[in-house]
């Protein structure tokens, strides 16, 4: 399931078209082409606009009112029993930045992995704290089989504050609008002041801008991290749970790129790869962990077994 798109109208007299850099409540920030800021409020009761939102807006007084959202080309977001959760729209890729320490969720990383491939989002995962030397090898021994899927993985040490880690990473960024996504105690507060250092004082300004005091830390927000407005960070809330409500179950091997080659193995087409004989998905797990590229590792069958379990249950 997609998310919701919106269509961009043809522009009336007195609308103008901007950029949603950061939404609280009804209210956002909008930027215009030429760089300025100002606070819109929705038409309607709800603010339907995310960051990374196209819009039209027409200018009311000091403020402006949201006229309109253009279509996106994705959206991030979860989805659990009782709310969607949007992180931001039209994005290029998500960094899911990891730790050595605190020890990762594989399924939480699995879960946002698969919610970034079911909106056609390139992630791309940084494992920090490199300095750790033995929690930081377990750390990257559990993340192989996401390389042998073709996932980028970088390694980091963001406490260092190295200029090198800093390249390293533009590289990757780069002339695109990134998402970084991660659990607390990652390190994405010090990622994202390492590539913007001006970040604190402008999370201080989008603050007043929309009266949010101290809740900006739950509000996504977006950064430019070169002069040109190329290369564009957001910095989104710690998440302890990312329900993915909104993917099928019937989905999911197509989502997991280390599954996804085996289906075709199935002999049966409605195959669900629990128990059906002749499932090609269950031949290709490894029976001790270590798998060689090209097998699934059991605890990526298991990760699956679970989502699957989980997205099967009954709703009410």
């Amino acid at each position: 399931m997609r998310g919701p798109g919106r269509r961009l109208a043809r522009v009336t007299d007195g609308e103008r078209q901007g950029l949603v850099v950061a939404s609280h409540g009804r209210h956002c920030l909008v930027e215009s082409p030429d760089g300025s800021r100002i606070l819109c409020h929705a038409k309607g009761k709800k603010n339907e606009a995310v960051v990374g939102d196209r819009v039209r807006w027409r200018p009311t007084g000091d403020e402006g009112v949201v006229a309109g959202v253009q279509e996106r080309r994705n959206l991030f977001y979860r989805q659990d029993e009782i709310r969607t959760k949007s992180f931001a729209a039209n994005l290029d890729q998500v960094l899911v930045l990891i730790a050595a320490e605190p020890e990762f969720s594989e399924m939480q990383l699995a879960r946002a992995l698969i919610a970034a491939e079911a909106q056609h989002i390139a992630p791309l995962v940084a494992l920090n704290k490199s300095d750790l030397v033995e929690p930081f090898e377990r750390a990257w021994r559990r993340l192989l089989p996401y390389q042998h899927m073709g996932y980028g993985v970088l390694p980091l040490s963001l406490r260092m504050s190295k200029d090198t880690d800093r390249e390293h990473l533009l590289r990757h960024l780069q002339g695109k609008t990134t998402l970084v996504l991660g659990p607390s105690g990652a390190g994405k507060s010090t990622l994202i002041n390492l590539l913007v250092p001006q970040a604190q004082a402008l999370t201080g300004e989008i603050s007043q801008a929309l009266n949010s005091g101290k809740h900006t830390t739950t509000a996504t927000t977006w950064y430019w991290v070169d002069a040109e407005r190329t290369t564009a960070l957001i910095d989104s809330p710690g998440f302890q749970e990312f329900g993915l409500n909104h993917i099928d179950a019937a989905q999911l091997p197509a989502l997991m790129p280390d599954l996804k080659p085996h289906v075709a193995q199935c002999r049966f087409y409605n195959c669900t790869h629990r128990h059906e004989p002749g499932c090609g998905v269950m031949a290709a797990v490894a029976e001790q962990p270590g798998a060689p590229a090209g097998r699934i590792e059991p605890s990526r069958y298991r990760i699956y077994s679970s989502l699957y379990e989980e997205l099967t249950q009954p709703r009410y």
